[in-house]
C-alpha cells in the first residue's frame, strides 16, 4: 500500500516534467503581447548561464528568471533577425584548446525559451565582449576586448555558425597606461542600411568603421576608417538613433556622451557635441557601461557605474543636440548594461555587482524614469534582450 501511495505521488510529478520544462514552469508569465528576457551573466556562485524570464509589458510585471542554458560566462547576447536564433559570447578557451574566446548558437524553443545549443567556433580573439548580428541575419560581428580584435563569422539559414570569414587585428595605444595600452575592441554593431560595421575601441580611443558584406561575412577598409574621439575617454558602446543619422557614444574612462552625425553612404562619423555622464560635483570614482536611445528617437540613456545610475538626455532631431534631463539611481551597484523594452514603456537596469535586475517606468512625455518596486535576483547580470514570447 505504501508503495501504490509513493507511485501515485512521483507519477504527477514525472508527467509534470515530462510536458514542462523548468523555463515554462518559473519564467513564464501569460499575457497577451508577452515577451521573454534572455539574460546574459557571469558566471559562479550564483549563476550558470543563461537565464530566461516572462515579461509582461502591459504591467511591467518580471517573473524569475530560470536557467535556459548552462554555459561559462554568456555575458553578451544577440538575437538573430527571425528570433529563432541566440547567440553568446564566452569569455573562456576557444574549441580545441587554442588561446581565445567562443561564440555559442542556440536555437529557441517555444513555448517557454529554453535554449538548444547548436554549436559554438572561435570568436576571432581572446576575451570577446560584445556581439551582433548583421540586418539580414547572414553574419555574426564579434568584438575581442582581450585581444583588440573583431571578426565576422557566417550565419547558416539552420542558425549554425561557421568559422570566422573575417579577424581584423587593431593596433596601437593611446594616453591612458593601464587601460589603452593596446587595442580594446569593446563593441561592434552593423549600421541600420547594413552597409558598414562601426567598432569601438576603448584602447585606441577610436571608433572604427569597415565596409561589410554580410553574405560573405566579409569587413573590409573603409575610407574614412575611423573617427578619433578625445585621447583617455575609451569609447566602449554606441547606439543608431532611429532615423540613422546620428550615433550616440558612450566612453567609459571619461565618463562622457558623445554625438555623431552619420553620413549613411560613407560611413563617415563626425562629432558635434559631448557631455559629461556624472552630477555636477561628482568626485568620486565612476566608468560608463551602456548607452540605449527610446524607440521614439526622442530620449537617450547611459549607465554609470561606481555613482550606479542611468543619465536621461533628451534629443532634438532638428539641432542635434543633447540636453540633461536626470540621473536616476538604479537601486543596486555597476548597472553594466540596461535595456529597453519594445514598446519604450519599461527599462531594466542590470546591477552586475549587486546581483538584481530592476524594472523601472518610463514616462512617455519626459522620457524620466521612476522605480516601479521590483527587484528581481540574479547572479552578476551584465546584459538583457527582450523577445516576443510567440
Amino acid at each position: 500500500m505504501k508503495l501504490l501511495l509513493r507511485l501515485s505521488f512521483i507519477w504527477p510529478v514525472l508527467t509534470a516534467g515530462f510536458f514542462y520544462t523548468p523555463a515554462m514552469l518559473a519564467g513564464k508569465i501569460s499575457a497577451p503581447g508577452a515577451l521573454l528576457v534572455y539574460i546574459g551573466t557571469y558566471t559562479g556562485a550564483q549563476s550558470k548561464g543563461i537565464y530566461v524570464a516572462g515579461f509582461n509589458p502591459a504591467t511591467g510585471q518580471l517573473a524569475a528568471p530560470v536557467l535556459a542554458a548552462e554555459t561559462p560566462n554568456p555575458s553578451f547576447l544577440a538575437l538573430h533577425p527571425s528570433r529563432r536564433f541566440l547567440y553568446a559570447v564566452g569569455e573562456t578557451s576557444a574549441p580545441g584548446g587554442k588561446r581565445g574566446g567562443t561564440v555559442r548558437a542556440y536555437s529557441i524553443d517555444r513555448p517557454g525559451g529554453q535554449l538548444n545549443l547548436l554549436n559554438q567556433q572561435p570568436s576571432g580573439g581572446a576575451g570577446p565582449c560584445h556581439l551582433a548580428v548583421d540586418q539580414s541575419g547572414q553574419c555574426l560581428l564579434v568584438a575581442n576586448y582581450g585581444s583588440g580584435s573583431i571578426a565576422a563569422l557566417p550565419i547558416r539559414k539552420t542558425g549554425l555558425l561557421a568559422e570566422p570569414q573575417t579577424v581584423i587585428q587593431h593596433q596601437g595605444s593611446s594616453v591612458n597606461p593601464q587601460r589603452q595600452a593596446g587595442p580594446h575592441a569593446h563593441f561592434i554593431t552593423a549600421d541600420p542600411a547594413n552597409r558598414f560595421a562601426l567598432t569601438c575601441d576603448l584602447g585606441l580611443d577610436q571608433v572604427l568603421v569597415y565596409r561589410l558584406i554580410p553574405r560573405k561575412a566579409v569587413l573590409a577598409a573603409n575610407n574614412p576608417p575611423f573617427v578619433s574621439i578625445k585621447p583617455g575617454s575609451g569609447p566602449r558602446h554606441l547606439a543608431f538613433h532611429p532615423s540613422g543619422r546620428f550615433v550616440f557614444l558612450i566612453n567609459e574612462l571619461a565618463s562622457t556622451l558623445t554625438v555623431l552625425a552619420y553620413d549613411a553612404k560613407r560611413g563617415e562619423l563626425k562629432e558635434t557635441q559631448t557631455l559629461s555622464t556624472l552630477p555636477e560635483g561628482f568626485a568620486d570614482k565612476s566608468t560608463c557601461a551602456g548607452v540605449q536611445v527610446h524607440p521614439s528617437g526622442r530620449f537617450v540613456y547611459g549607465s554609470n557605474r561606481g555613482h550606479d545610475s542611468i543619465v536621461l538626455g533628451e534629443f532634438d532631431t532638428n539641432s542635434g543636440r543633447l540636453t540633461y534631463v536626470q540621473h536616476q539611481l538604479t537601486q543596486g551597484k555597476t548597472p553594466r548594461h540596461f535595456a529597453i523594452d519594445p514598446t519604450g514603456r519599461w527599462l531594466l537596469a542590470e546591477n552586475q555587482g549587486s546581483d538584481n535586475i530592476v524594472v523601472f517606468r518610463v514616462d512617455a512625455e519626459s522620457g524620466g524614469l521612476s522605480a516601479t518596486g521590483q527587484s528581481v535576483a540574479i547572479g552578476a547580470p551584465v546584459c538583457a534582450v527582450f523577445v516576443p514570447d510567440e
